[in-house]
């Protein structure tokens, strides 16, 4: 690695301050030490991870040039790059504001208790400069009195508080190290000898801090040894930015940090005076919030330095399409939950209560018919992030498919008994030095570590619409796969919202009995209707507001007629009671058998 260049060789400097954080603008002052003739500039149209066109342009406003304090024209080229009537070599100056009130971890947000931000969404590119060192200034105001920033970016001159001057070796390094700032709580602690850094913005004093770090410590200890054994991981640094609300849930992963949201109620407890501990349930809000953090952590390695070959430069003005997410995100989202248990944060049971959810969302969806795990990974740019009512008949989610197409490599090479998916990854991450990676390169490494061909195992598992051997697969790994009665809604074919006594229908599922009744999304149940057994008598009518309470009113009659309301019309829909649908349930049944598998 080339020693870093000191910050006095920055090209390209921007200082950003809060204008008005009720009005949630910050301002932003770009300076360019040496501009091109008619200098370009642009704002990215995505941010990396988050793979959707999200404009961030929109919200960027009263840009305005000058060189030696003379006005600059400035030329807008189309809807996020401007060009400025520039003097070569004359340091050229740009002031601009951008408003910030998405709470999301893709964008930025300000208000007068925090603030976060992107470089994507802030810092505009400098075309032909985005190699030249980058210094981003975080200015301090009466508006952060109190405040504390947080953030992966190499710190050069900074108080005690965070604010001051940052450095980057290149717009790439900016745009992967996003900034929190505001009161939040704060606590670090070393994994594989390198100090880690986590913060919390939003969460009440009664928050577990103690807790928090420990398990997040363990969960960084075992994967950086799944990764390196007893080396040191790849990065010097690393920050967890964690904000809890009232109702939300997310992550995005970046080279030496991740920026997380979670529902405050998920955030850990002190545990009252003389509870024993208790062991986490796979329902357990704080489960899922041990699995997002382990699975932004394993992005560390496994999509921000193994990445698609599309990857090894990111083109921020438009779409970077890959066929592989379901083996970066997919992957990723097998090993989560994994680590949880190789951790000695969750059980066996738990663990498999976990994968059990995971299964049986992929087979109820219709269109894992429809399309690939390959498909839906080059198309997440139109379908996985735009979602409506027919989304789950037509596309297949690359996160839980490529997690059980994961789990099917893993216990066919354990069953095998020549290799592992674990020692898959390390061979990838040393035939690829950590960097990009193909599908060829998957191909040869399971070839070389299982002793075979597994081409036949990707066509059919990634690249058709095939179902998976999930079951004998596991059951031979010592799990016990048996079938439950499925959700009422899954029965019917639907999925729906009940709330303050609405039941609306969300999504018609594909092949199902509610599709053949002639239901549609949007429509709102109102009740049921029966035939009356008694000739010449009137139908016997019944007003609903939830899905269960259907089977009491149906008792065992095979027919009812479903009473909907469509844009204000009343439809009678025909329904056929379908035969009993089934969900997967899995359990331990051989416990020394799994341990080979889940205590690797």
């Amino acid at each position: 690695m080339s020693p870093r260049r000191a910050p006095s060789s920055a090209g390209v400097r921007y200082t950003v301050s809060v204008r008005d954080a009720h009005a949630h603008l910050f301002e932003i002052t770009l300076r360019v030490a040496q501009p091109a003739k008619n200098q370009r500039l642009s704002l990215p149209v995505w941010i990396p991870g988050s793979y959707l066109v999200r404009e961030f342009s929109q919200h960027l406003q009263q840009l305005r040039a000058w060189q030696n304090d003379q006005p600059v024209p400035l030329k807008q080229l189309d809807k996020h790059r401007w060009q400025a009537q520039a003097e070569a070599g004359v340091p050229l100056e740009l002031r601009y504001q951008v408003y910030a009130f998405d709470a999301s971890v893709r964008t930025a947000f300000l208000d007068a208790s925090r603030g976060f931000f992107n470089a994507t969404s802030l810092c505009l590119r400098v075309l032909g400069q985005e190699d030249v060192a980058h210094a981003l200034e975080i200015a301090t105001s009466s508006a952060t009195a109190g405040w504390q920033v947080a953030t992966g970016l190499t710190p050069q001159k900074v108080d005690g508080a965070g604010f001051g001057h940052y450095f980057a070796e290149s717009y790439d390094e900016l745009a992967d190290c996003p900034v929190e700032m505001g009161r939040f709580w704060s606590a670090g602690f070393t994994a594989g000898g390198v100090e880690h850094r986590f913060v919390v913005s939003g969460a009440g004093d009664w928050l577990d801090g103690e807790r928090l770090i420990e398990d997040t410590r363990r969960i960084c200890e075992t994967q950086i040894a799944f990764w390196h054994g007893k080396q040191p991981p790849p990065f010097s640094r690393y920050v967890f930015m964690l904000h809890a609300s009232a109702d939300g849930y997310g992550g995005l992963e970046h080279r030496n940090s991740t920026a997380l949201i979670c529902q405050r109620a998920d955030l850990p407890r002190p545990p009252a005076p003389g509870d024993k501990p208790v062991a986490l349930k796979a329902t357990d809000g704080y489960t899922t919030l041990l699995g997002l953090i382990s699975h932004e952590y394993f992005h560390t390695w496994n999509v921000k330095r193994l990445r698609p070959a599309e990857f090894a430069r990111y083109d921020y003005d438009t779409e970077n399409h890959t066929g592989l997410l379901w083996f970066f995100e997919g992957f990723t989202s097998y090993y989560d939950d994994l680590m949880l248990r190789r951790a000695g944060l969750i059980d066996d049971a738990a663990y498999l209560q976990l994968v059990t959810k995971t299964i049986n969302q992929v087979q109820q969806t219709p269109g894992r018919l429809v399309q690939t795990v390959a498909e839906a990974s080059f198309d997440a740019w139109v379908k996985y992030y735009r979602v409506n009512e027919n989304t789950p008949n037509a596309t297949v989610s690359y996160y839980t498919k490529g997690a059980l197409v994961a789990l099917c490599l893993d216990l066919t090479l354990r069953a095998e008994g020549h290799s592992s998916l674990d020692a898959v990854m390390r061979e990838l991450w040393q035939r690829c030095e950590g960097g990009p990676m193909r599908e060829t390169d998957l191909l040869r490494a399971l070839k070389r570590l299982g002793r075979r061909s597994y081409e036949g195992e990707i066509a059919a598992w990634v690249h058709s619409t095939d179902e998976l051997p999930l079951s004998s697969l596991l059951q031979d790994q010592g799990v016990k796969v048996t079938h439950d009665k499925a959700p009422l809604a899954q029965q019917l074919g639907l999925r729906v919202s009940e709330a303050n006594g609405v039941l609306q229908l969300k999504t018609v599922l594909r092949g199902g009995a509610a599709e053949a009744a002639g239901m549609a999304a949007g429509d709102e149940w109102l009740g049921v209707e029966f035939a009356s057994p008694a000739p010449g008598t009137a139908p016997e009518a019944w007003r609903i507001h939830k899905l269960d309470e259907i089977p009491a009113l149906r008792a065992q009659r095979a027919q009812l007629t479903a009473l909907m309301s469509r844009d204000r019309r009343l439809v009678r829909c025909a329904l056929n009671w379908p035969t009993t649908s089934h969900a997967v349930r899995l359990a331990v049944e051989d416990a020394s058998h799994l341990a080979t598998w889940l205590a690797a």
